[in-house]
């Protein structure tokens, strides 16, 4: 078990770090890793549904990304501004805000100026959009006060003046394809700024192929956040802190979820989101899994004891990044750094619009 930083390091050739899509969502490659055998499989996404068993659960992350980068420029000086809209400043309060009036919407973002950014500034967007910086928390965080023109919503003036938070190692600007490309199928609960991306290689036919083995189907919601991209800058990873995230469970994923254990059936998660949501929400008591919403700063690295997840399937990820430590948590670090030298000698894509692996048993 490793806490240091640069013990997750790897070399990465530039031409394999994905900057568009495939052509279809499920021609993606799939790489197996088996945690009791050692074995490594090549193989294609369209293989997944026959790598799972009947009655297996597969836990998606329904989160849809919004066009969360908001570019402007200060009042009276015309600098230029860029936002990304990360959450909601109240504790209570749920991304469903996003579609009430933001006269009196506080909202923590990421923010960059030509001059900085102070208390009291403020800033003009596209369609009557402004907002005020209320106060700096660090880390390039502020908490800011969106207003409108009355009868508009923060959603809708996104949808507007904002554009899509595509991935900063993505070196082009969002195009029309990616509106639809860099969400999930099944994107329903408007808030993240980063796709649940091992979500985007299912298609209709592969679903149908997971219903037709008997593979059921939950939700789980997490609005990703900017932490999912921003660099562990701690060699000692004890010092980490991990940026805030939002998330929801319906109770019939709780009770899905929840039978499937006690009946030994696996809990197939896709992707970190949803590891980090399940295990975030496990009654430390029972072991089982609570319906509701809270908050998650979980960090997943190895010594971690994983109560709700049997199988991870997840695209690869960042060098030093909290992604790879938390797939070594569940694999073994050795064993990861080992598969992705492996997918760099096989010319694997990387990252959100590359391929995947899937972590059995």
């Amino acid at each position: 078990m490793s806490s240091r930083l640069s013990d997750y390091d790897f070399a990465l050739p530039e031409a394999q770090i994905a900057q568009t899509p495939l052509g279809a969502r499920d021609a993606s490659r799939l790489m197996t890793l088996s945690r009791s055998t050692q074995a490594c499989e090549h193989r294609r996404f369209a293989d997944l549904p026959s790598l799972l068993r009947p009655g297996d659960v597969l836990v998606v992350n329904d989160a849809r990304v919004i066009p969360a980068r908001l570019l402007g420029a200060k009042a009276g000086t015309g600098g230029r501004v860029e936002l990304l809209v990360v959450r909601p400043a109240a504790p209570t309060m749920t991304s469903a805000a996003l579609s009430q009036a933001p006269e009196a919407l506080e909202w923590i973002c990421l923010g960059q100026a030509s001059k900085g950014l102070k208390p009291g500034a403020r800033v003009d967007f596209n369609g009557g959009l402004t907002a005020e910086v209320l106060e700096g928390l660090g880390g390039g965080e502020y908490r800011v006060r969106f207003q409108a023109p009355p009868g508009g919503s923060l959603q809708a003036l996104l949808e507007q003046a904002g554009r899509l938070p595509l991935p900063p190692y993505i070196t082009r600007e969002p195009e029309a394809a990616d509106a639809e490309r860099y969400q999930t199928l099944y994107a329903r609960a408007p808030g993240a700024v980063a796709a649940p991306t091992a979500g985007l290689h299912f298609s209709e036919a592969i679903f149908a192929a997971l219903a037709e083995r008997g593979i059921r189907r939950v939700t789980v919601t997490l609005d990703v956040g900017p932490g999912t991209f921003l660099p562990v800058r701690e060699e000692a990873l004890d010092r980490h802190k991990m940026h805030p995230e939002r998330y929801g469970i319906p109770e019939e994923t709780a009770a899905e979820v929840n039978a499937a254990r006690a009946e030994g059936r696996r809990v197939v998660a896709v992707g970190t989101t949803v590891v980090r949501t399940l295990e975030s929400a496990t009654d430390p008591a029972t072991g089982r899994l609570r319906a509701g919403t809270g908050e998650t700063v979980l960090f997943i690295r190895p010594g971690f004891a994983f109560r709700q997840v049997d199988l991870l399937l997840t695209n690869f990820h960042l060098p030093r990044s909290t992604l790879v430590m938390l797939v070594s948590a569940l694999l073994g670090r050795e064993r990861t750094l080992a598969a992705y030298a492996e997918a760099v000698r096989e010319g694997y894509r990387f990252f959100s619009y590359g391929d995947a692996m899937l972590v059995t048993e």
